[in-house]
């Protein structure tokens, strides 16, 4: 059974929430036609936007063994992440409704 990671993205400091929404969905468009396998691999987004280090913030479940390729994404992509804690791993299962919704593929 594959493990998953939570990737928490974050933000610029004061972008609203719409803003934020409209980056992710223009880096999700990205991986989805340029690394379509590996985007396969993230599984779950949480229903509603957070809020981490004073930002708007989304979290997804990432199947671990892409987490240096989307960590590297991200980064080529200058969208930022909160740390991510190697250890703490999680099965699909606990990504359930109502606080999270699977990513069809």
């Amino acid at each position: 059974m594959s493990e998953y990671l939570c990737v928490t993205l974050r933000g610029g400091p004061g972008e609203s929430e719409s803003a934020f929404k409209a980056r992710l969905t223009n880096f999700w468009t990205h991986m989805l036609r340029t690394r379509p396998d590996q985007y396969e691999k993230i599984y779950a987004e949480e229903v509603r936007s957070g809020v981490a280090d004073g930002r708007v913030s989304r979290t997804y479940m990432v199947e671990a063994e892409v987490i240096e390729m989307l960590i590297g994404e991200l980064t080529r992509h200058g969208i930022d992440l909160a740390p991510i804690d190697l250890a703490d791993v999680y099965t699909k299962y606990e990504a359930a409704s109502p606080d999270w919704f699977q990513i069809e593929h």
